[in-house]
C-alpha cells in the first residue's frame, strides 16, 4: 500500500513555462497542471504528499510559496530539494535521503514524475514505485513502471 507520494514539481504538478527563468515563486504567472488539485486532494485523504524536486535555485520556503500561489500547498506535507537535502535530484541517494528522513520503507512510497532519467530511473533503483507522467506514446517500458497520461489515473481504476 502506498502511504507516501513523492511528486516532481515542474511539469508534473505545476506548469514549467518554456523560456521563463528565475524562481517560480516570483514568476508573473504560475499555473497548476490539469487535475493537480483534485488528485492531491483525493490522495491526501489516505497518504502523505511530498514534493521531491530538482529545482536547484529555490529554497524550501520559495517552493512552498509557489505552491501557495496555485492553492496546492494545503495538500502537501513537505518539500525536498537540493537546498535542504544537500543532494541533487536524479540519483538514488536523493530518494534514499528522503526515505531516511520520512522513516518509511520504499515499498510504501511512489514517485510521480515526468522525466524518465531524473524521476523514474532513480525511483526504480531506490525500490520506490514509479509513475511516469507523460503524454508520449510509450511502447516499451520496464514492467515495474506505471505510465500515466493524466494525474487522476493515480486514484481512478486502482
Amino acid at each position: 500500500m502506498i502511504n507516501v507520494y513523492l511528486f516532481d514539481w515542474g511539469d508534473t504538478l505545476m506548469v514549467d513555462f518554456p523560456g521563463v527563468t528565475g524562481k517560480m515563486c516570483d514568476w508573473d504567472i504560475v499555473e497548476a497542471v490539469s487535475e493537480a488539485k483534485e488528485t492531491l486532494e483525493v490522495l491526501s485523504e489516505h497518504s502523505q504528499i511530498y514534493i521531491a524536486t530538482g529545482a536547484a535555485d529555490s529554497t524550501e520556503l520559495e517552493i512552498k510559496k509557489a505552491f501557495e500561489r496555485v492553492g496546492l500547498n494545503e495538500f502537501i506535507s513537505g518539500y525536498f530539494c537540493k537546498a535542504n537535502l544537500g543532494l541533487s535530484k536524479g540519483t538514488p541517494e536523493f530518494l534514499n535521503s528522503i526515505l531516511e528522513k520520512l522513516k518509511v520503507p520504499s515499498v510504501n512510497v511512489a514517485m510521480v514524475g515526468d522525466n524518465f532519467d531524473k524521476d523514474i530511473k532513480p525511483a526504480i533503483a531506490a525500490g520506490i514505485q514509479p509513475f511516469w507522467f507523460t503524454d508520449n506514446d510509450i511502447e516499451t517500458v520496464p514492467n515495474n513502471v506505471k505510465v500515466i497520461n493524466q494525474l487522476s489515473a493515480l486514484y481512478l481504476n486502482k
